[in-house]
């Protein structure tokens, strides 16, 4: 009998109780997008759909520990980090990283709630340019985060563009900036290569209030799209194409008081089942 196995995704990123960001958010898109989700929690963010009231940090070691204990055992087709809010989980993590050099990864850096404050200090900021950027096959900026990185104002597609191309030489591979905070309606977001040339994707703007957890979607999605073997391009593109229906899905949907989720189960896969060499 033939051994099978499902494409597995690891998630390294922050606590959501509400349900609709964070590991929270990970743990259903991998789910619906046919893969076998793992996890390693860096943060214990307070938080629902109104905002985040606070963060409680987890210990280094601990981080440590659960990443040890993942690739023992069950080692990742993609990684997708989300929240790291220290130097010290920064570096952790790249060590991890180091050591398992074949794996992609997709960074969405986390820097910015939604209310606008920042989330992490300018001192995580320089280690994750330093120690996370050179790793990621992609990084996922909002345009918010792309300001902050750019060290410029990101208010247009204009923007965007110089933007982008600023944070290419952060020392990336590819970039994907989300342009979901332009004021149009159409939202354009930009894919920049390694070899240097720039995609534009454009999508419908819907009227909602439920996009809470829609960065940490994204790059969940594409990841699990380069799990199942799709190309980075093909994943980028699809991820964002999920992203888009999941969010129509639940454009009417009222939870919360706040900013609410998206339907993550809007068209769940059947899990794809790979034979194991």
């Amino acid at each position: 009998m033939k051994k099978m196995t499902y494409p597995s995704v690891l998630s390294i990123a922050g606590f959501d109780g509400s349900g609709g960001a964070g590991i929270q958010a990970d743990l259903k898109t991998i789910s619906a997008l046919g893969c076998y989700a793992t996890t390693v929690l860096t943060a214990l963010p307070v938080q629902n759909t109104t905002g985040v009231k606070s963060i409680f940090s987890i210990p280094v070691t601990v981080v440590e520990e659960q990443l040890k204990s993942i690739f023992d055992d069950i080692l990742p087709s993609a990684i997708k980090i989300g929240m790291v809010h220290t130097p010290q989980l920064v570096e952790t993590i790249a060590k991890s990283l180091t050591e398992n050099p074949n794996i992609p990864v997709v960074f969405d850096p986390v820097m910015v709630a939604t209310s606008g404050h920042k989330l992490i200090e300018d001192p995580t900021i320089k280690s994750i340019v330093t120690h996370l950027f050179p790793l990621a096959s992609v990084i996922t900026p909002n345009m918010d985060e792309a300001s902050l990185l750019a060290k410029m104002e990101v208010k247009s597609l204009d923007d965007m563009h110089t933007a982008g191309r600023k944070i290419m030489q952060l020392g990336c591979k590819s970039v994907l900036l989300k342009g979901g905070h332009l004021q149009t309606d159409i939202l354009t977001s930009l894919y920049f290569k390694e070899d240097g040339s720039v995609i534009e994707y454009e999508y419908k703007r819907y009227e909602t209030n439920n996009m809470h957890g829609s960065g940490c979607t994204l790059s969940s999605a594409i990841s699990s799209y380069i799990a199942q073997g799709e190309s980075l391009e093909n994943s980028v593109k699809m991820g964002q194409d999920y992203v888009h229906q999941a969010i129509f899905h639940a454009k009417d949907v009222v939870i919360g008081k706040g900013n609410g989720p998206l339907n993550h189960f809007f068209n769940p896969q059947k899990l794809i089942k790979y034979e194991m060499e």
